[in-house]
């Protein structure tokens, strides 16, 4: 997979910390973060058939050669689908989330646009998305398995930078 430094200039909140496409290799070090920072965790095979995915963008954030972070997004037609962000629980709030968001969205076509679920309870992802532009149009009842909490469905297009 190909190395993209992340040392330009970020949006405020976000680190100069590296940034890289997501390899086979990570996934040791993906599924520790994933189990520690969700309860329920994706399975190995989830993230292979991510990775293994053409059209996808699966990134990581990492310092000093360890995994901070990853993103998995999935394309579909003219709609990307930001499926799976995690940050390292140790080094939450500093800036990595936002560091891997804007790294996805310089490659995504201008005429595209990208949805994403997020837990309504999760007021800090849901301030940052909000940050980059995305907007609420809608909820899924009950999407998370593990209490039956609600997902607030948000939208980025990013012709118009509005849903």
């Amino acid at each position: 997979m190909s190395e993209i430094a992340d040392r330009k200039a970020l949006p405020e909140g976000a680190g100069p910390i590296p940034i890289r496409d997501l390899a086979y290799a990570d996934l040791p070090s993906v599924l520790s973060i994933e189990r520690r920072a969700f309860l329920t965790p994706w399975s190995m095979a989830m993230f292979v058939l991510e990775l293994s995915k053409p059209a996808g963008i699966c990134l990581a954030a990492h310092d000093s050669e360890t995994l901070r972070g990853y993103l998995v997004c999935s394309r579909y037609s003219d709609m990307w689908h930001l499926m799976n962000v995690a940050i390292d629980p140790a080094y939450l709030r500093q800036g990595i989330a936002t560091a891997l968001i804007a790294r996805l969205l310089e490659p995504i076509e201008p005429r595209d646009k990208i949805m994403l679920e997020v837990r309504g309870s999760n007021a800090a992802a849901i301030a940052m998305y909000e940050r980059f532009g995305f907007a609420p149009i809608g909820h899924r009842r009950r999407y998370y398995q593990d209490n039956g909490e609600d997902a607030l469905v948000m939208e980025k297009n990013l012709s118009t930078g509005t849903p």
